[in-house]
């Protein structure tokens, strides 16, 4: 897999902001497959509302975003409500993110965020737009992945490190679990797992993901029985054998996505 942009197409356009889409799209269209069979992928029309790539012979649809630099902890997305929307319906893209260097336009990160890890939780309503802009009122989102477990980050390229078609491929098949989860289910999930990976270690306590209690409390303030949501997500996740009960309320991270 080479990493450096390049596309015959590009000296058609001045906007550095085209220039960019045609390089990415041109690049995922060549280099990647589809992470669900391991298919290659085909693109939309130009301007098609919902996603930018799909595949053939699963269906998967997935929509590309670029930037230069480091991946950060967000990423900037379209209309606030509309991506609400777009959470529950039914072509509701999986989600290519890629970073690259922009002196020498060398990728740096490439990677795929499947859809079902996407909750209104890390939707962020950024600021409307002043009455004197174009689109006065216009309310747009950020996505918050540093709300999205290391599980549902599965990079095919790392830190300019290529990862193996295999491993892009198991990677994806063992966060297929979370698909038929409910919304409620997965923010529980997704919550309680951040909590361990904010520990930044492989063994960890009980007590460790006690701590988090008041955190998780305001993030769901109907549940009054914080400490018992907690064993129970522990408990779904050893039978997901992405942790292992180590004894005596120790515990241990079996997978961590990187």
């Amino acid at each position: 897999m080479k990493l450096q942009l390049v596309s015959n197409d590009v000296d058609k356009y001045t906007s550095q902001s085209q220039r960019i889409r045609v390089l990415t799209e041109f690049w995922v269209n060549q280099s990647a497959f589809c992470p669900n069979c391991g298919n290659i992928l085909n693109r939309f029309e130009n301007n098609t509302p919902v996603a930018d790539f799909y595949c053939k012979k699963c269906s998967e649809e997935y929509e590309l975003k670029s930037k230069s630099g480091e991946i950060g902890k967000k990423i900037v997305d379209g209309a606030y409500t509309t991506m609400i929307q777009r959470l529950q319906a039914e072509n509701n893209p999986n989600f290519f993110f890629l970073t690259y260097d922009k002196s020498t336009f060398q990728i740096r990160n490439f990677l795929v965020i499947p859809k079902y890890f996407f909750v209104p939780s890390i939707i962020e309503k950024r600021t409307a737009l002043s009455l004197t802009a174009r689109r006065a009122g216009w309310v747009g989102c950020n996505i918050d992945i540093s709300n999205i477990p290391d599980i549902g980050k599965i990079f095919y390229v790392q830190n300019g490190s290529v990862k193996s078609k295999n491993e892009v491929l198991e990677k994806w098949n063992k966060t297929e679990f979370v698909r038929t989860k409910s919304v409620t289910e997965k923010g529980w999930m997704f919550d309680v797992l951040a909590c361990i990976e904010k520990l930044n270690k492989r063994e960890f306590s009980l007590d460790e993901v006690y701590a988090f209690e008041s955190y998780l409390e305001k993030k769901h303030p109907q549940n009054h029985r914080v400490k018992e949501k907690i064993r129970q997500q522990l408990q779904f996740l050893r039978d997901k054998n992405l942790i292992e009960f180590v004894g005596r309320g120790q515990y241990r991270m079996k997978v961590t996505g990187k």
